[in-house]
C-alpha cells in the first residue's frame, strides 16, 4: 500500500494529496470525487496517514498496519455511521492491541472512513516505494554508510597574527 504524500488536515474532513508546495504552505487535492484544490497555510495540522500511529496498549500501532488488518477482514468493515458497539468490536478485531480507554470512537469512525476512500483507489494495490528502498540494503551500501560516517572532519585553519 502506498501511502506517499497522503494527508489528513486538521479540523477538515477526508483526505488530501499533496501536489505541491509554495510559500503559504502546501498545495493539497481532495481525494474525493470533487478533486478540488485547496491551499493550506504553513500553520495548519497536516499529518502524513503514513506517520500516524494509534495507542496501543505497550507501543503505539502503526495506521498502515491496521489498514492492512481491515483489507484481510474485507468486506466486513462497517459502516461509519453504525452503533458505536459495533465499531469499536470490529476494532478490537483488526487491532486488538490498541489501548481502548485512549482510542475513541470518534477515532475509529475516522479510520473507518479513511479506509473506505483509499480501499476504491489504484494506490491501494501499489507497492510502498519507500519500504522497497530500505528492504534492499545490499552489504555494499551498508558499507559505504559506514565509510561516510568514517570520514574525518576537516581541522580548521589557524593563523597567528603578527606580534
Amino acid at each position: 500500500m502506498n501511502l506517499r504524500g497522503i494527508v489528513s488536515v486538521a479540523g477538515k474532513p477526508g483526505l488530501y494529496k499533496v501536489i505541491g508546495q509554495n510559500k503559504a504552505g502546501f498545495v493539497l487535492e481532495s481525494m474525493d470525487a470533487a478533486r478540488n484544490k485547496v491551499v493550506i497555510n504553513g500553520n495548519a495540522r497536516v499529518a502524513a496517514l503514513r506517520e500516524i500511529t494509534v495507542y496501543g496498549e505497550n507501543e503505539d500501532l502503526q495506521l498502515i498496519n491496521i489498514f492492512e488488518n481491515m483489507s484481510a477482514v474485507g468486506t466486513e468493515v462497517p459502516d461509519v455511521k453504525a452503533d458505536n458497539n459495533v465499531l469499536k468490536t470490529f476494532f478490537a478485531k483488526v487491532a486488538p492491541e490498541h489501548d481502548g480507554e485512549r482510542v475513541y470512537v470518534s477515532d475509529i469512525k475516522k479510520i473507518v472512513s479513511w479506509y473506505k476512500i483509499l480501499s476504491v483507489l489504484p494506490l491501494w494495490g501499489e507497492e510502498d516505494p519507500d519500504a522497497t528502498v530500505a528492504s534492499e540494503s545490499t552489504p555494499e551500501a551498508i558499507v559505504k554508510e559506514e565509510e561516510i560516517e568514517e570520514k574525518p572532519k576537516k581541522a580548521k585553519k589557524t593563523t597567528k597574527k603578527a606580534e
